[in-house]
């Protein structure tokens, strides 16, 4: 957490927390459906599925981190583990398996 001295020289603004929490969600739930076309089309079934998910979403994360938190997620982020790193994985899961399994059934019609 923050200790007081942190938050006077670098208040958190409430804004741009949420803005960039929603940045982030919008980010994980496209690449959640664009993971779901990609597992859908190569045939993957079952545990290979969701292991192909799980490695994408955690490839997301890393470019984030890289490229829109600029290797500094306390800047940009309130609790940068819980928000940068774990939050939406599960939330893009149903946009994956909707479109995976939409896409695995036309790749196999």
């Amino acid at each position: 957490m923050l200790d007081e001295r942190e938050l006077a020289t670098r208040p958190i603004v409430q804004d741009s927390v949420q803005h960039n929490a929603r940045t982030v969600s919008n980010i994980r739930a496209l690449t959640a459906s664009l993971f779901g076309v990609a597992a859908g089309t190569l045939g993957l079934e079952s545990i290979p599925g969701f292991i192909f998910y799980a490695l994408g979403t955690a490839v997301v994360s890393v470019l984030i981190f890289a490229f829109k938190a600029e290797s500094e997620p306390k800047a940009y982020f309130y609790r940068p583990m819980a928000d940068l790193w774990a939050g939406d994985m599960f939330g893009g899961l149903m946009s994956f398996v909707l479109t995976w399994t939409l896409f695995y059934n036309l790749a196999k019609a």
